[in-house]
């Protein structure tokens, strides 16, 4: 007797494939995150978006597609511990949680947070709890992955100052606990009575009179940061002056070692730049901390991650990761690109690379995307917010 029958053998074929189709159709570190339906709520999975992929170049086996589409004036990102990728913007007025709910690497719902605030660029995560900043507002939506449907916010601190130059905030936890929130100059270029402003202040939530203090001086306009996973100091992009040509000054990436320091602005611009408006009413070169490195001039480098995940080569591991907006007024564009800037084992900036390139033609000058933000995900993928073409992309690494 024949083992398997001409009727069992096509079975057991289909049985196998089956239970092998089912294996591979998610991958293995992939995350599903069921939600209810609601008002607010807006399916986003067949959303297109108007994006050139084909011009996006990035290093060997990365790949680069569009995790969400149909997100307006994608801007600053924050990540729950389940998965929520929390999207504030800025010419808009909304605050977005986009999710993917069947774990296939894509989005597929975007819910309605909030509308109708003051420049909501700013969001982060912590204890259960979102935090929306405004130009003067710090905004707390309590249990905000259990009530995701019907989304409720506190003011828990209104004293920010009210100018729009420059008020758009980025905001993040520390290692400390405490919520940092940039305060950038209302000007181009100007000296303030108010330490305020250029400044990176900290307040702590929790407490029912937060107050603001200020953590960092001489930042004209910090639109990132983050803490190295070793050391826990804070580093972070700044955005140099206008009208001073083409080339001067560069852009920031600096480093806080402590509490207190100043980075020059007004005063001083990329370490050794005196501003020839403010220059002599500041100190000498030497009072101010000098930038870890230089960015480019105009290149408007925006949100910044630590890599600490796991599925990129391990020369990324705790290597920054920036995301150059681009220039708005250079006779010749700069930027629109994500770059890898490379630390030895001191924390020294050693070099930087191109990451991810193609929004800008250097050609004809056009420009179809600008990239804002990074953010890890759990499985060490990274999405990229695009303002512009209001999508988040997600990058991933094929292996060698």
């Amino acid at each position: 007797m024949k083992p398997y029958s001409n009727f069992s053998l096509p079975i057991l074929f289909l049985f196998v494939a089956l239970i092998f189709g089912c294996s591979q159709k998610q991958p293995a570190d992939a995350q599903s995150l069921k939600t209810p339906n609601s008002s607010n709520k807006r399916s986003i999975k067949n959303a297109v978006a108007d994006v050139q992929l084909d011009k996006i170049k990035l290093p060997k086996n990365f790949k680069i597609d569009v995790w969400a589409a149909d997100v307006p004036n994608a801007r600053s990102m924050a990540l729950s511990d389940n998965g929520i990728v929390f999207v504030g913007n800025r010419q808009e007025k909304n605050v977005y949680a986009i999710i993917d709910e069947d774990g296939d690497g894509k989005a597929d719902v975007k819910f309605i947070l909030a509308e109708g605030l003051r420049m909501p660029n700013g969001v982060a995560y912590k204890d259960g709890d979102l935090y929306v900043a405004e130009v003067n507002r710090i905004l707390r939506f309590k249990d905000i992955k259990n009530t995701l449907n019907n989304p409720k916010y506190e003011v828990i601190y209104e004293g920010y100052p009210t100018e729009r130059h420059h008020g758009w905030k980025f905001i993040s936890f520390g290692p400390d606990g405490m919520l940092y929130i940039p305060v950038g100059a209302p000007c181009n270029i100007c000296e303030s009575e108010d330490e305020i402003f250029a400044s990176i202040t900290r307040l702590d939530p929790k407490s029912p009179n937060p107050k603001p203090e200020v953590y960092a001086h001489g930042v004209r306009n910090s639109v990132g940061f983050d803490w190295h996973p070793v050391t826990g100091e804070l580093w972070f992009t700044d955005n140099g002056r206008d009208m001073m040509g083409d080339d001067v000054p560069n852009c920031e990436l600096n480093r806080a070692t402590t509490a207190g320091q100043h980075f020059g602005y007004p005063y001083w611009h990329e370490g050794t730049v005196k501003d020839p408006e403010f220059g002599n009413k500041g100190k000498a070169q030497s009072a101010y901390v000098a930038p870890a490195a230089k960015l480019g001039a105009h290149t408007a480098p925006l949100g910044m991650r630590f890599y600490e995940g796991k599925m990129f080569p391990d020369s990324y591991k705790n290597q920054i990761i920036v995301a150059k907006h681009g220039s708005w007024n250079r006779s010749k564009k700069s930027g629109y690109v994500v770059t890898l800037e490379k630390l030895d084992a001191n924390s020294n900036v050693i070099g930087e690379e191109i990451f991810a390139s193609g929004w800008l033609d250097e050609v004809t000058q056009e420009v179809w995307g600008r990239p804002v933000d990074v953010q890890e995900l759990p499985d060490g993928s990274l999405l990229i917010s695009d303002d512009m073409a209001g999508v988040i992309y997600r990058v991933t690494y094929t292996g060698e």
